[in-house]
Parts: C-alpha cells; structure tokens; sequence
C-alpha cells in the first residue's frame, strides 16, 4: 500500500463564506483513510480555497504538479458545483482534463485525482443528508456551519456502512464512486 501523508483538497468558495471546507473536513476526518498516517504536526487534510470555478479550473495543473513533485505523500481532491452552464459531472472533469492537459498533465496524473462534484451546490447534499430527498435541479437552501458538518459526518457513516443509500442523488454516487475507486486502488 503507498503511503500517503496528506490530502489537499481544491474547492469552490472563498475563505469564511462556503460550507466546503468544514464539510469536507468532516467528512475526510471521519472516514479516516487508512493510507493517511497522521504525524505529530502532520496537517493531513489541507482545504483550498479556490474561488470560482475558472479559477479552481486553473489550479487544479499547479496543485497536481506540486504534488507529484511531493512524491506519493499527496492524494488530491477537487470539490467543484456542476452548475447549469455544465451537462454532467463527466462533462466538468473534461473541462478540468482540457486545462489539465493543456498545461502538460499527462493522463496517468490526472487519474490521480478524486472528483467529488455537487450538482448546483454542495447544499443540495446536505439537503439529501438531512431530510433524505433533495432536487438537484435547483439550489439547495444555504445551511450553517454546525448543519453541514452534521451532514458531512453522517455522509462518512453511510460511506463506512458500505451499504447502497436509498435516492441519493446523481451527483453524490457519482462522486461517491471516485472516493471508492481511490480507496481501491491504495487498498
């Protein structure tokens, strides 16, 4: 099993006005990866504030250089919102392997990467979490911080449990598959 020390996640959102990074510090500290060896000091899971999504598209190059050069101590997430302007989850990762590419990622790279896609907004989730159904043909209601760790943690509960989750919606399987496919590959 490679070993690895740390999980950078790159998201949408700025600093103190999204709920992306408490929910996905949530979620990653409790599902607690087995390849993640948490040092004295070790900062194991480090959030990214990317702003928009151009932006984030922009990055994800600069990050994925920076943790190929780190060596296999690096997995990389990217947390982005499949907003109308996109088609599918499938259709915004081409749109990150376009610019990818374009600044000389190789396919092998970019395979390397977890994408965890909210369709509209990483609320819709918490919605689905909280109330078990969701529409994600529209905006999820805009939560607090407490509401979207709550969710996040139980989202890591429904994970561990292993079992399939009954209407979850389309962008969280999804996304929920890129997780097990990592967790395959460093299992």
């Amino acid at each position: 099993m490679p070993n690895r020390t740390q999980i950078v996640c790159l998201h949408e959102g700025k600093k103190g006005r999204s709920i992306d990074p408490l929910f996905i510090r949530a979620l990653l500290k409790k599902l607690d990866p087995a390849w993640i060896r948490p040092w004295p000091g070790n900062n194991v899971i480090r959030t990214v504030d990317c702003g928009g999504r151009s932006t984030l598209i922009a990055n994800l190059a600069k990050e994925l250089k920076a943790a190929d050069e780190a060596g296999g101590n690096t997995t990389l997430m990217v947390w982005a919102d499949v907003d109308d302007d996109m088609e599918s989850p499938e259709k915004l990762k081409d749109a990150f392997w376009a610019a990818a590419k374009a600044a000389g990622i190789t396919p092998e790279q970019f395979r390397q990467v977890v994408f965890a896609f909210a369709e509209d907004r990483l609320e819709n989730w918490v919605e689905f979490l909280n109330s078990g159904c969701t529409d994600e043909s529209r905006e999820g209601p805009r939560v607090q911080d407490a509401e979207a760790v709550k969710a996040a943690r139980q989202l890591a509960d429904m994970c561990l449990q292993g079992a399939p989750i009954p209407n979850i919606p389309a962008s969280l399987e999804w996304s929920r598959r890129n997780w097990r496919a990592l967790k395959a590959r460093m299992g």
